[in-house]
């Protein structure tokens, strides 16, 4: 039977979390937002959704200087996320009412100062934070049923009153980690689809006027092989 520091060692992995606000932004492309997306390639624009309508400037996180990056995008230098105000059917293909660009290069960006009218989303910047210990939900979390098993003998022999004892779950915008589910959890791989991997999530936010339904947060994966990305969002 594993020890609970060998459970805990072998199930928690890093993530950058990220809080909103709180400091003085500087404007350079350096930086990492909630609500703002101002790094573009020349001939781009706020992408349009499936109803022509411009999609909201959601997210940009800009990676070099983030004290931990998922594997998945290691070559990847900035990433901007959008989505339409007409939500998206969990795991539809990326174009009608979500999209992610990725930048593995940044000579040709350019900043430009668009915004999508009557946005709700308010613009903060984002201070990223090195987390070494986020643990799986419990609920089809990413526990592996090893694991779980695991878990279950340190409960029965008494050295855990429950799982919840031993573990802490961050909530926040993360790159990372496991996703943040409301309801029981598709895991952090394959739910998200075969070859996908769970990478960073972007969460209801008070302070930025975002909110996924009634406090759910967006979850994204990437397909290592295809360089294709999922999303699933749950709320309460």
């Amino acid at each position: 039977m594993m020890t609970v520091e060998d459970l805990k060692n072998k199930i928690s992995k890093p993530v950058t979390k990220f809080n909103t606000g709180g400091f003085r932004p500087k404007n350079t492309i350096e930086e990492s937002w909630i609500g703002k997306v101002f790094a573009y390639n020349e001939d781009e624009d706020i992408p349009l959704d499936k109803n022509g309508n411009p999609m909201l400037p959601l997210a940009q996180f800009y990676l070099p200087n983030l004290p931990y990056v998922h594997p998945n995008i290691k070559n990847t230098k900035l990433i901007t996320v959008f989505v339409s105000t007409e939500w998206p059917e969990c795991f539809e293909p990326m174009g009608d009412h979500w999209l992610i660009r990725e930048y593995e290069s940044l000579d040709s960006i350019k900043i430009k100062n668009l915004e999508t009218p009557n946005s709700v989303v308010k613009p903060f910047p984002l201070q990223p934070e090195l987390d070494n210990n986020d643990f799986p939900l419990w609920d089809g979390g990413g526990l592996s049923m090893e694991d779980e098993a695991e878990v279950l003998k340190l409960e029965n022999k008494g050295i855990i009153d429950d799982y919840f004892d031993i573990t802490d779950h961050i909530y926040d915008h993360k790159i990372g980690g496991y996703p943040s589910f409301c309801q029981s959890g598709i895991g952090d791989a394959e739910g998200f689809g075969e070859g996908f991997q769970f990478v960073f999530q972007i969460v209801s936010d008070y302070k930025a006027n975002f909110n996924v339904i009634d406090g759910g947060s967006l979850m994204f994966a990437k397909n290592s092989k295809t360089k294709q990305w999922s999303l699933y969002y749950d709320f309460y």
